[in-house]
């Protein structure tokens, strides 16, 4: 039996995990085990099937270290955004049926699971069974980290394990709620390792250098934030860097543009003038479309009718300069129309130079799908440090905010039961 987890905490980051858990605090147990199935699926009906298994896959060291231990495991996940009540399109059962495969063994898959009688079933089964709850967002108490909900959830287990790390930054009934009924609370394999990469961030080698894109500024000007409190560089692409452009006086043609930020990114930029690294050039065409003509341009020269698509060549090199300094890296966000090439060109070439910065010693963290879309299409994926599951979570922690989901786990310090 492994032995109990550290009991020292320096980064703030530490917490509990499945190595600390004893055989008194496990055997012939429940765990409620959060899991981030959020897949993308495709077809109609019983039709409908998984299209990519990667965060399905990413929580089976989790589970299999539950099953080495005999512990009946209860799967607990959203898909989608039901908006509270049922919807056949977004059910779990797809999932089910593709864990049945990667795991060669039978999952037991619950439809309206918040029955009395079935709280009643996985409470009297042979223990180490496997189930999986349908959607919790077809139930409006879990968004809205309802306590009611949050005692119903927890009724299914005796302790808590937190697997979804794409979800700790939301206090939501299945992230925060449950802890308070469930002991211990303690972090998955996958949010572990989260947490350990992230470390290193908060307390990064210098150089700290971050790329930031997006189409929208919106919800990134509090990354952006604390980010230039830490980063010596943080170079803004994408539909988000138009708006500081604009902030700068310069007419991004008919380019998405957040009027309402602009004030936000000027203040920004004159507080930190020499951090914050604009596109110089851009390749700009009057249509989103493959065939659309396109041109590439100094960022002055953005005419009207015309869009910003993708970062030009003279700001890939510019951003590579960087990357390239950097002993510690990050980056969110395509810095063009990555899914409509050829505007992807730009984000490509960043993703190439977050495995070339990885090369050279430095360590990189990437976050996003669209991020980890481009790393993976590149075959890049496995050549850089750590690639993240989590995009909300990932920001939120790289500008210095506390995730609600990792706060509410039993803290490393604590050693076995208490």
């Amino acid at each position: 039996m492994p032995e109990p987890g550290p009991c020292t905490s320096s980064s703030g980051l530490e917490r509990r995990g499945l190595g600390s858990l004893t055989e008194q605090e496990t055997s012939g147990r429940r765990a409620l085990v959060r899991v981030d199935f959020n897949v993308p699926l495709e077809g109609e009906g019983d039709a409908r099937r998984v299209t990519s298994d990667a965060r399905i896959r990413a929580a089976l060291p989790t589970i299999g270290e539950l099953q080495a231990r005999g512990v009946t495991i209860i799967l607990a996940s959203h898909l989608g955004r039901p908006g509270g009540h049922p919807d056949p399109e977004l059910s779990l059962k797809p999932v089910a049926a593709r864990l049945e495969v990667l795991l060669d063994r039978r999952i037991a898959f619950l439809t309206e699971p918040f029955d009395d009688r079935k709280v009643d079933l996985v409470r009297n089964v042979k223990e180490g069974q496997i189930f999986l709850l349908e959607n919790l967002r077809y139930e409006a108490g879990e968004s809205a980290n309802d306590p009611e909900f949050a005692r119903r959830l927890a009724a299914y287990g005796d302790l808590f394990v937190q697997d979804a790390f794409g979800t700790c930054h939301r206090r939501h009934a299945s992230t925060v709620g449950v802890t308070e009924h469930l002991h211990p609370c303690v972090a998955g394999a996958l949010v572990e390792t989260e947490l350990a990469a992230f470390a290193r961030l908060l307390d990064p080698d210098p150089p700290f250098i971050a790329v930031l894109g997006g189409a929208k500024v919106a919800g990134k000007l509090e990354t952006v934030r604390g980010l230039v409190a830490r980063c010596e560089r943080v170079c803004l692409g994408g539909g988000m860097a138009n708006t500081f452009l604009l902030a700068q006086g310069r007419e991004p043609g008919d380019s998405l543009v957040e009027e309402d930020r602009v004030d936000e990114a000027s203040a920004l930029l004159e507080e930190h003038p020499e951090t914050l690294i604009l596109p110089l050039d851009a390749v700009v065409a009057r249509a989103i479309e493959t065939g659309a003509e396109r041109r590439v341009v100094s960022i002055d020269r953005v005419e009207p009718g015309w869009k910003i698509l993708d970062i030009g060549p003279e700001t890939v090199r510019a951003f590579e300069v960087e990357l390239r300094r950097g002993r510690s890296v990050f980056w969110n966000g395509p810095l063009g129309m990555f899914e409509t090439p050829p505007f992807d060109a730009g984000t490509r070439a960043i993703a190439q130079a977050l495995a070339d910065a990885t090369a050279n010693g430095a360590y990189a963290v990437a976050a996003g799908g669209d991020s980890i879309a481009a790393l993976e299409a590149a075959g890049l994926a496995d050549q850089v440090s750590h690639v993240s599951t989590g995009g909300g979570a990932a920001l939120d922690l790289v500008s210095g905010k506390t995730l609600p989901g990792v706060d509410a786990l039993d803290s490393a310090t604590i050693c076995g039961p208490i």
